[in-house]
């Protein structure tokens, strides 16, 4: 074993890597006992020393000797190629596995405190499977179902991700990452809007729909800062950079309000709404809106308003003007008749009564 360039590739691997050199010490000495113990059958009576700063790897035998005195224990140095070609090849195998778990064990620890961050990769690999991402100091996987529909990637193309999860995998990259997850959405604005970077706008809500549609509601912690101003910015200019970063799926960006009347009505945006009425209690929200409103408020399959009833957290029932007058005379209509049932009751009772009162006179 060429010790000198042995000890260089360690230093490699520490700078490229960052892999501790103790790691690849404790590789290197397994190794080697697996492979004495595949030539000769038992290792328990060896070690491996290895000395970072002379060079030097040494495999020391411990025998015992049985001299004029007694039983003597001896060490020796076992030579190099005493393993011979086959156990050498086994201790290069079995080192490899080592430094690539110790890898794995790094960019574990480096990356498991990063859930929820935003990373920015180049394309590795990309086939019908998986997409692996270039992360500079680790890969990453992008799965098919984190990746936004009818999107395509190419080799060497830049891409932004969130981290989703990080685990010890031994057959794939450990950093898993998301292209649909609505926390890319925050980390976008984050990214690219400086009053959200200085906690003067806030991101209160997200609802997506990745690949087609977003929502996001935004509130201002500054009265004189209009949140969705100025995540627009000048000419569009904010925004588009995020669309195109989502290769074109529109982003709505809607007023948070903590009147909840009002939020709800913002989130269905751009129809306009004529009355709102919320029910906390219930977690419902009633909408009117005028006739020509209506299919803008629904929204094509009944996108927009399925958006804003995850944007706000309620369950919305909306209605045109017309039906719900139609509604509201249902709802008259029935009152009357309830109020008019009570009455005959009350009536039907009362002559009861009477009856009874006067039957009781005449028993008397």
């Amino acid at each position: 074993m060429e010790n000198k360039k042995l000890f260089e590739a360690i230093k490699m691997l520490e700078l490229q890597r960052n892999i501790e050199a103790e790691d690849i010490f404790e590789a290197i000495q397994e190794a080697l006992l697996a492979a004495y113990r595949k030539k000769y059958g038992s290792s328990d009576n060896v070690r491996i020393d290895i000395d970072p700063e002379k060079e030097e790897i040494k495999a020391i035998r411990t025998i015992q000797v049985e001299g004029p005195d007694g039983v003597k224990v001896v060490e020796e140095e076992i030579s190099s190629p005493d393993f011979g070609r086959l156990t050498a090849q086994t201790a290069k195998q079995i080192i490899l596995a080592k430094i690539k778990d110790a890898e794995r064990e790094r960019i574990y620890k480096e990356f498991k405190d990063k859930i929820g961050e935003l990373v920015t990769g180049t394309v590795r690999q990309t086939d019908r499977r998986f997409t692996i991402l270039d992360l500079g100091n680790a890969e990453a996987l992008l799965p098919p179902e984190e990746q936004i529909p009818r999107e395509r990637y190419t080799r060497n193309s830049r891409v932004k991700a969130v981290i989703i999860d990080v685990r010890r995998a031994k057959n794939e990259p450990p950093v898993v990452v998301s292209r649909t997850h609505p926390m890319l959405i925050r980390r976008l604005f984050e990214f690219e809007i400086p009053e959200i970077q200085d906690r003067i706008v806030e991101v209160k809500s997200v609802a997506r729909e990745p690949g087609y549609r977003t929502k996001v509601a935004v509130a201002s912690h500054d009265k004189n800062v209009d949140p969705t101003g100025a995540c627009v910015g000048p000419k569009g200019s904010r925004v588009k950079m995020i669309v195109s970063e989502l290769k074109g799926e529109k982003v709505d960006i809607v007023a948070w309000d903590p009147d909840p009347a009002k939020f709800v009505a913002n989130a269905l945006g751009p129809a306009r709404i004529t009355k709102v009425i919320v029910d906390q209690g219930a977690g419902t929200a009633y909408v009117v809106v005028p006739e020509d409103q209506l299919s803008l408020a629904i929204g094509k399959e009944g996108q927009n308003a399925r958006l804003a009833a995850k944007l706000t957290g309620f369950r919305i029932d909306i209605k045109s003007e017309k039906e719900a007058e139609e509604v509201e005379k249902q709802e008259r209509e029935l009152r009357e008749k309830e109020i008019e049932i009570e009455k005959l009751l009350k009536m039907t009772i009362s002559k009861d009564l009477e009856s009874e009162g006067e039957q009781e006179k005449q028993d008397g």
